[in-house]
C-alpha cells in the first residue's frame, strides 16, 4: 500500500496536466486533452488518478492581497521558550495549535538554526501589525521572541511547484 505523501511517478503527460492547471485550475478537459494529445475522457482519468494520489490537492482561488486591503506582508522569525515548569504543557505543541486559529498567519514554517519558525504574515498597514505582535504573537507563553522583516517588493511569487 502507497503512502500519501511517497511521491508517485509521473510521466512526460502527467507534467504537462500539472503544468496546464498550475497556470489555471478551471481550464476544460477539452483544453487539456489538446495540451496533452489525449482524448477528454484519457484526461479525465489522468486527472482523477492524480487527485486521488494525492499530487493534486485541491483547487483554489488566488486572492492578491492587496485588492483586499492586506497591503503589508512580513516574515517574522519566531523563537520558543525551551524549558517548562509544567511538564505536561509543550511550548511547541501550544504554539502549532494557537498559530492555526491567528487568521494574519497564512504559512508558518519549523526551521533549523537559531530561530524556531518562520511566520509569513498578511496585514493592512503597520498599525494591525503592531496590535497582531503586541496582542497575539508576544502574548503568547510559549514565545520568548521574534525578528521581523517586511517586505519592500515582490520579486517572484508563485503558487506553482516544477513539474
Amino acid at each position: 500500500m502507497r503512502r500519501m505523501d511517497a511521491p508517485i511517478e509521473l510521466d512526460a503527460i502527467d507534467r504537462r496536466l500539472l503544468r496546464a492547471l498550475q497556470q489555471d485550475g478551471r481550464v476544460t478537459y477539452d483544453a487539456l486533452a489538446g495540451e496533452a494529445g489525449l482524448s477528454s475522457s484519457a484526461v479525465l482519468r489522468r486527472v482523477r488518478r492524480l487527485e486521488d494520489a494525492g499530487v493534486i490537492a485541491r483547487y483554489v482561488a488566488l486572492v492578491p492581497p492587496e485588492r483586499i486591503g492586506l497591503g503589508l506582508t512580513a516574515y517574522i522569525n519566531v523563537r520558543l521558550e525551551k524549558q517548562t515548569d509544567n511538564p505536561l504543557r509543550n511550548p511547541r505543541d501550544l504554539f502549532r495549535a494557537a498559530v492555526q486559529t491567528w487568521p494574519e498567519v497564512v504559512e508558518c514554517a519549523a526551521l533549523t538554526g537559531e530561530m524556531d519558525y518562520l511566520l509569513r504574515v498578511l496585514v493592512q498597514d503597520m498599525q494591525h501589525y503592531a496590535r497582531f505582535i503586541s496582542d497575539t504573537l508576544l502574548m503568547h507563553p510559549s514565545v520568548q521572541d521574534c525578528k521581523t522583516s517586511f517586505v519592500l517588493e515582490r520579486l517572484k511569487n508563485t503558487t506553482a511547484v516544477p513539474v
